[in-house]
């Protein structure tokens, strides 16, 4: 069984790259300047490349999320220790929620720049920076306390 999907996944990965490879030679056979010049050639050449890498990963992405929920319901062990960690990461969007800013985008001279007035997308933009600052510095900590551990473990 495994031997045989392993194969089928094969081909279908070799049938993806020969379409994507085909439509990467159109594109260097027409060369940087008429494309950038001609939206006709833009759309008979990029536009079917662009169109075929979006359904790739749409598929992709499907098919990760079936078959993420089909091993978490498979074990439940893993199920639980999922939640707990969607948990935890809703407990650090909720803490940079509340240090959040919701005042208006300001440039150097202390003008509101366009679209950054004050209010709940400045708010959720500024969420996600500090999600990204108390994730990444999550992220540091871990890495110096697995070199620290690795270092005198031995």
């Amino acid at each position: 069984m495994k031997s045989s999907l392993s194969k089928i996944l094969s081909i279908v990965s070799g049938v993806i790259g020969i379409i994507a490879v085909y439509f990467l030679v159109r594109i260097i056979m027409e060369g940087d300047d008429p494309i950038t010049e001609s939206v006709d050639l833009q759309n008979s050449v990029v536009s079917p490349y662009i169109t075929f890498a979006t359904y790739v990963l749409y598929i992709t992405a499907i098919l990760a999320v079936v078959f993420s929920v089909i091993n978490l319901i498979k074990h439940p062990k893993l199920l639980v220790r999922s939640l707990i960690s969607v948990g935890f990461l809703a407990v650090i969007l909720v803490i940079a929620y509340m240090m959040a800013s919701d005042e208006a985008v300001l440039d150097v001279s202390g003008n509101v720049l366009k679209d950054g007035e004050a209010g709940p997308v400045s708010k959720w933009v500024s969420t996600g920076i500090w999600y990204s600052v108390i994730l990444g510095g999550i992220a540091i900590i871990a890495i110096f306390g697995g070199f620290l551990k690795s270092l005198f473990s031995k």
